[in-house]
């Protein structure tokens, strides 16, 4: 390809960095990022409060595809501390070394990974439960004799008797957990997260998240706990995601990891603005030929005339940006694209309310909120996450994360009421006392979850649109309407990237991450 090709990556997410960073490790392609916001990292951007540091939903560097853990540990390498170890990495047919720098060294900086310990628990009835269900003597005697009887009965029917078409999420976590399961500990959660029935919402988004973890699997997972030593084998590849045990983490959260790319990106000539937002797209026979692109601190707009196009804005928001080279019928779908929007309360305390014993902190990463009587949905202890996204040790930094539509009266309260319910729901809860908070901050993520709902079932029509636009290429959650995990999102990118270099203009490897139960790593040669 020319060396003067560029192309055009519309977000400064983990999609949109990972193209920017393979086109110029792999290709003479120009990459030229627009961030219609002010910062970088998407919704693993990393928020500074006072130097109390927020991690936007969480988010656990582990992936099955070495390749992703390779990148990863390239960027920011594996910081251990004294007893910790790690085994090797496999990436096209080649075992490589973990990268490794010691905690004792005193050159180490604050661009290295740590290993961290992976414990989520859901809170119901004002107790814990551990997440995914366990099977120990303390969690059957919290549930009761009669509710046990009752869940095993109702999944080894449905065991004998499996739902053969799963036509909504009702009935993949029903096939996989048995009625009784599911609503008890599935139901109001999934639907206080979503806003809608789990009868309205796809089983695909069970398929994409959950994939095959069941109670099978759980008990497998219990067992394994129980009579094999633990490993040292980090990549955890014979264990089902949500089952992992330990995990990566940037020792300054996870945006810290994409300022770090993004530095890199620019120092390697590429581009990176933010504030710029794409508002219009010229197409021509197939191609797009220009973008219009909006300065949103002036008010001023340019145009480029890119060779290539990543994007991963909102599928709503492309289709709008292509105007009226879009059939009607795909501008209705796509504006019938539902999303979630994000909130996380950050509150800094003194203590919690809650402790395992005098004076200590609970090891939670984060905490599922299963109780009807709250709207909060989730609960995170940065503490946990890394002690230095934390300005003093002496203090608990936690974030209390609520989940809305646009419309919703949630996400038009002012800050100070938001940090008003997150205190009263939390003290309601019996998790902390009003006495104890000492500040707090509000962080608001719009379209933060692309939802399976709404008109998503036609979902294919804007797809097949899209992608006879040679030039145009979808990657990320956003970009593809599809609930990825950061790796996959990252891997999409990367294959984009790959088909650009090769010449592919069709897409179809790209919609093939994490469409089963396991991905692959994808070759440059892949045809």
């Amino acid at each position: 390809m020319p060396s003067s090709s560029t192309a055009l990556i519309i977000g400064a997410g983990p999609a949109g960095l990972t193209a920017a960073y393979e086109f110029l490790q792999q290709t003479s392609v120009h990459p030229y990022i627009v961030e219609a916001t002010d910062r970088i990292g998407g919704i693993s951007a990393t928020i500074n409060y006072k130097g109390n540091r927020m991690d936007i939903g969480g988010h656990r560097f582990f992936s099955k595809s070495d390749r992703v853990m390779d990148w990863w540990l390239q960027i920011l390498p594996l910081q251990l501390e004294p007893g910790q170890s790690v085994g090797e990495l496999s990436y096209q047919g080649k075992s490589r070394a973990v990268p490794v720098v010691s905690s004792s060294d005193k050159n180490t900086s604050d661009n290295v990974m740590l290993l961290r310990q992976r414990k989520s628990r859901i809170f119901f009835r004002r107790k814990f439960f551990d997440y995914p269900l366990s099977f120990t003597f303390s969690t059957l005697s919290q549930l009761g004799l009669g509710w046990t009887v009752k869940a095993v009965f109702s999944y080894l029917k449905q065991v004998a008797r499996p739902i053969k078409e799963e036509k909504n999420l009702e009935e993949f976590f029903i096939n996989r957990f048995g009625k009784h399961l599911y609503q008890t500990f599935f139901k109001a959660y999934t639907e206080k997260v979503w806003g809608v029935p789990c009868q309205q919402i796809s089983a695909e988004w069970g398929a994409q998240r959950i994939k095959a973890l069941s109670i099978t699997e759980a008990a497998k997972h219990f067992l394994k706990q129980q009579f094999t030593p633990s490993s040292t084998d980090f990549t955890q590849k014979e264990t089902e995601t949500s089952l992992i045990e330990q995990f990566l983490y940037p020792k300054l959260g996870p945006g810290h990891l994409w300022e770090v790319v993004t530095h890199k990106v620019r120092e390697q000539g590429g581009e990176v603005h933010l504030n710029q937002k794409v508002v219009g797209l010229e197409l021509e026979e197939n191609r797009i030929v220009s973008a219009t692109i909006l300065q949103t601190t002036t008010g001023e707009t340019y145009q480029v005339s890119p060779d290539y196009i990543i994007s991963t804005m909102p599928i709503r928001s492309l289709i709008r940006a292509l105007g009226n080279a879009v059939p009607a019928e795909v501008k209705t779908i796509s504006e019938g694209l539902p999303y979630r929007n994000f909130i996380s309360v950050g509150l800094l305390l003194n203590k919690l309310t809650i402790t395992p014993e005098a004076g200590s902190l609970i090891q939670d990463n984060w905490i599922y909120i299963q109780e009807p009587d709250v709207q909060a949905g989730r609960l995170q202890l940065f503490n946990n996450w890394s002690p230095y996204l934390v300005s003093d040790p002496n203090k608990v930094w936690i974030g209390v994360e609520y989940f809305c539509q646009e419309e919703d009266a949630l996400w038009h309260m002012q800050d100070d009421e938001l940090k008003q319910l997150a205190v009263e729901e939390l003290q309601k809860l019996g998790i902390i006392t009003a006495d104890q908070v000492l500040d707090g901050t509000v962080v608001k993520m719009p379209k933060a979850y692309p939802a399976y709902f709404g008109t998503y079932s036609e979902f294919p029509k804007v797809q097949a649109f899209l992608d006879q636009i040679e030039n145009l290429f979808l990657v990320g959650r956003n970009g593809m309407h599809k609930y990825n995990n950061q790796d996959h999102s990252m891997l999409t990118a990367m294959l984009a990237v790959e088909n650009i270099a090769a010449g592919r203009m069709d897409k179809t490897n790209i919609w093939e991450v994490n469409t089963e139960q396991e991905y692959h790593e994808q070759s440059t040669d892949r045809k």
